[in-house]
C-alpha cells in the first residue's frame, strides 16, 4: 500500500517519521514489553514521558513558568463552554471577535455561561476579511477577549496578535498552533484540539496563565475546573495516553526539524505556492479571501464551473490527493497545509490543478 498526499482539514496528516516510530514502538514501548496504551498513567515510564513532552513543548513555544500546560481530553468545542465556566463569574461579560464558523460557534456556546458581547463580526462580509482592529467595540471590564486565530472553514487567519489591552486574550489555535513562533505572554489562555497540528483527535492542549486559574468562576464539578487539572498534572482522571504520546513524538519531530522558525518558513512557502497557482490560473480557480487575511493552513478555492467539482474530486483522489472536498457550508475545494503536509504534496497538487485546468478550461 502506498501513502497518499493528505490535505484533510482534520483529523489531519501526521508526520511520517512520527507514524513510523509509533509503529515500531506499538508492541514494545520504551522496553516495557507492552504498548504505551497499556501502561498505567501513574507508572514511572509514563510519568517521565509526560514530563518530557511538556518540557519539549515549553522549549518549542517559549512557554514561561507562570503558565500551566494542560493535556485535556475531548475536543476544543467542549472548551467553548468550559472557558467561560472557569474564567467568568456570575454576571460577567466577555468579548468575542467573530471571524468565521468556529468563533461564531464559540460565542454561541459561551452564551449559556457569560454575557457575550460580539465586539467585532465579519459575517456581513461573508468572512472574507478580518474586521479592522479599530472597529472592535471592546469592554475594558470584560472577563476576557476570545478569538480564533485561524478559521479552518473560511480560510482566514490573524496575521498578528491583536492588542486588547489588559483584558486576558483567549485564543482557539486548533488549526495553526505550532505553525510558527508566537509570544505566549500576549495571551491569557491558548487552547487547541490536537487533530490538526499536534496529533490524533481526542486530546486538547491548553496553555493558561496561572493567575487565571485562581478565578472563582462559577460552581461546577471538579472535573470541569482547570485549576484542578493543573494541580493534578492533567491526570485528575485517566488521560488520553495514546494522544499524549503521539503529541510528544510530534514535538520531537518539530525540534529535530529546526523548531518553529523553520516550520514557519516552510508553511509560508507551501501556502505561497498554492495561492500563486490559484491566482495565476486565469480565473479557472478562485480564492475570494482578502490577501491580507489568507490562511497559511487552510486554502479554500472554487472552480470556475461548479459542474466540474465532482470530476475534480474524482480525478484528484485517483492521483493520490486525499480530502480536497470543501466544507459543506461553502462547497468547492479546500486544501489544508498543516505542518505534516510536505512541500512535495503541494507541488503534486499544483501540478494536478494545472493539468486539470488545461484539459477542462
Amino acid at each position: 500500500m502506498s501513502r497518499v498526499w493528505n490535505f484533510s482539514a482534520g483529523p489531519a496528516a501526521l508526520p511520517l517519521p512520527v507514524l513510523e516510530r509509533a509503529q515500531r514502538e506499538l508492541l514494545d514501548w520504551n522496553g516495557s514489553g507492552a504498548s504505551v496504551m497499556e501502561q498505567s498513567h501513574r507508572g514511572k515510564r509514563f510519568m517521565a514521558m509526560a514530563a518530557q513532552v511538556e518540557a519539549d513543548l515549553r522549549e518549542l513555544m517559549g512557554i514561561p513558568g507562570d503558565y500551566a500546560v494542560l493535556f485535556e481530553q475531548g475536543g476544543a468545542t467542549q472548551h467553548f463552554a468550559q472557558i467561560p465556566m472557569n474564567l467568568a463569574g456570575e454576571g460577567d461579560s466577555a468579548d468575542y471577535i467573530v471571524t468565521g464558523h468556529w468563533s461564531e460557534k464559540a460565542a454561541s456556546e459561551a452564551a449559556s455561561y457569560v454575557r457575550v458581547n460580539v465586539a467585532a463580526n465579519s459575517k456581513a462580509d461573508s468572512y472574507l476579511r478580518m474586521p479592522p482592529r479599530d472597529t472592535w467595540k471592546l469592554d475594558a471590564s470584560a472577563a476576557y477577549v476570545h478569538i480564533a486565530t485561524n478559521e479552518t472553514i473560511h480560510g482566514v487567519e490573524f496575521q498578528d496578535v491583536p492588542d486588547v489591552g489588559d483584558v486576558p486574550l483567549v485564543a482557539d489555535m486548533s488549526s495553526d498552533i505550532l505553525s510558527g513562533p508566537i509570544d505566549v505572554r500576549r495571551f491569557g489562555l491558548i487552547y487547541a484540539g490536537a487533530q490538526k497540528n499536534i496529533g490524533p483527535s481526542g486530546l486538547v492542549l491548553m496553555i493558561v496563565r496561572r493567575d487565571l486559574l485562581e478565578r472563582k468562576g462559577r460552581p461546577m464539578a471538579r472535573i470541569f475546573r482547570y485549576a484542578e487539572h493543573a494541580a493534578n498534572d492533567s491526570m485528575l482522571n485517566t488521560p488520553n495516553t495514546w494522544g499524549w504520546y503521539l503529541a510528544g513524538l510530534t514535538f520531537q519531530w518539530l525540534r529535530e526539524g529546526g523548531g518553529l522558525l523553520a516550520m514557519a518558513e516552510r508553511n509560508r512557502e507551501k501556502a505561497s505556492l498554492l495561492y500563486a497557482s490559484i491566482d495565476s490560473s486565469g480565473g479557472f480557480y478562485r480564492n475570494p479571501i482578502e490577501p491580507a487575511a489568507r490562511s497559511r493552513m487552510n486554502v479554500p478555492f472554487t472552480l470556475h464551473d461548479n459542474a466540474l467539482d465532482a470530476l475534480f474530486l474524482q480525478e484528484s483522489e485517483a492521483a493520490g490527493l486525499l480530502a480536497l472536498k470543501g466544507h459543506k457550508a461553502l462547497g468547492g475545494m479546500r486544501a489544508s497545509l498543516y505542518n505534516a503536509v510536505p512541500m512535495e504534496a503541494v507541488q503534486a497538487l499544483v501540478a494536478f490543478m494545472r493539468d486539470f485546468a488545461s484539459r477542462h478550461g
